[in-house]
């Protein structure tokens, strides 16, 4: 005796396979006939008859940057950042998605009526949470925003928001690290627009770390002929061993970048660029690595960065001694966030500098140990991942 059940099972597979042999066929058949294209030149550049939803998605996307000037706003000296969480949740408060902001700093979520894959599907009240890093800061204080996305049935994807999310705006908190030597006696003193904020002694052969203040502009540190100033930049300061007879305040100093050495994306730093020899250092525009946040984060001027080749030791010098005043140094990755590096610099043969830097890649921290003369300066990670370079700063 026929299993009734057993027939009625295969029979449902045999149609379903026939529904979907019908379904391939039907889609490629559309595909040859895009592909062929339309005979008939009238309908070229003809105006769109029929408005209605298309099956792709659209970005509704958070933007993201780094707010150099501590202003709240994005503007000419603000830089993009990447690598930052945006989370999105709907009016009744439920997580929906998170995303990263790319190179150029946008975290995007996908929007469509029609795709169950988008992140927005359907009308209604959605906020985008930006999260903060530890220890910094939203300038623009709406790292919170609830934005209404409506019913657009004539738009590309049947949604449209009434606005997008504002510009977020995120600044580090500044601090200022370093050693003193055995048997000093140093005072400290914190600066802003030639106005003294505050000034205590460092104690001596030890670590120090301390917060600096938005209005913070310069630091100046005296005593036991460690004597020297220090004009401040929008990211945090590590002064390393705080050594005898630093570079001058009015020391001429040249500022090296890494984007006149080549219009491609990527290039070997060749010996004999600005006057340096270089061994192991790769220029690079920012965003030419996907997904590497810190060559984004880490781009402080131009568009091009040095990173250590491979996170292999990298060095630059020359042999007539010069004046190493500072350098701007990332971490490449945020997989790779706290990495240490090593920075020691010769003069001739002498060892006369070693200092371990923890790194980010969420916003570089400038080295300045203002040594007066070196030769030679190696720059090593511990854990041999790639760190990033910008802004060297240095007296020819």
């Amino acid at each position: 005796m026929v299993d009734t059940g057993l027939v009625a099972l295969i029979s449902a597979l045999v149609l379903a396979g026939a529904i979907a042999l019908i379904a391939i066929a039907l889609r490629r058949r559309r595909k040859r006939r895009r592909a062929r294209g339309n005979p008939d030149p009238a309908g070229d550049y003809a105006p769109r008859a029929h408005w209605a939803p298309t099956s792709g998605k659209l970005n509704f996307s958070s933007f993201v940057y780094m707010d150099v000037d501590g202003d709240g706003a994005y503007g000419q000296a603000d830089r993009p950042m990447a690598g930052i969480v945006v989370r999105l949740y709907d009016e009744r408060g439920i997580f929906l998605a998170s995303a990263r902001s790319n190179a150029a700093g946008f975290a995007n979520f996908p929007m469509s009526s029609k795709r169950r894959s988008a992140a927005i599907q359907r009308p209604g009240s959605y906020r985008f949470s930006v999260s903060v890093p530890s220890g910094w800061r939203a300038s623009s204080a709406n790292q919170d925003q609830a934005v209404r996305i409506a019913n657009a049935p004539g738009s590309m994807v049947g949604l449209a928001g009434e606005a997008l999310p504002k510009p977020v705006g995120l600044a580090p908190g500044r601090t200022l690290n370093g050693r003193t030597p055995a048997a000093t006696v140093v005072t400290l003193s914190v600066m802003a627009k030639g106005q003294l904020l505050e000034s205590r002694a460092l104690p001596a052969d030890a670590a120090f770390r301390f917060p600096l203040g938005a209005d913070a502009d310069e630091i100046v540190i005296a005593g036991s002929g460690l004597d020297r100033r220090l004009k401040l930049s929008a990211y945090p300061v590590d002064l390393g061993l705080l050594a005898r007879g630093a570079l001058a305040p009015d020391a001429a100093l040249k500022a090296i970048g890494f984007d006149d050495i080549t219009p491609r994306g990527l290039c070997k730093v060749p010996s004999g660029h600005a006057g340096l020899d270089w061994r192991n250092l790769n220029a690079m525009a920012r965003d030419h690595t996907a997904n590497s946040e810190g060559y984004v984060n880490g781009n402080v001027s131009g568009a091009y960065i040095a990173y250590t080749s491979s996170g292999h030791p990298a060095e630059f010098g020359r042999d007539a001694p010069f004046g190493f005043h500072s350098v701007m140094l990332t971490a490449a990755w945020l997989a790779s966030e706290g990495e240490t590096v090593l920075v020691e610099s010769w003069l001739g043969e002498e060892l006369i500098a070693s200092d371990e830097i923890a790194l980010s890649a969420l916003a570089p921290v400038q080295y300045a140990p203002m040594l007066p003369a070196v030769t030679r300066v190696r720059i090593s990670t511990r854990h041999h991942w790639q760190a990033v370079l910008d802004d060297l700063i240095v007296a020819l």
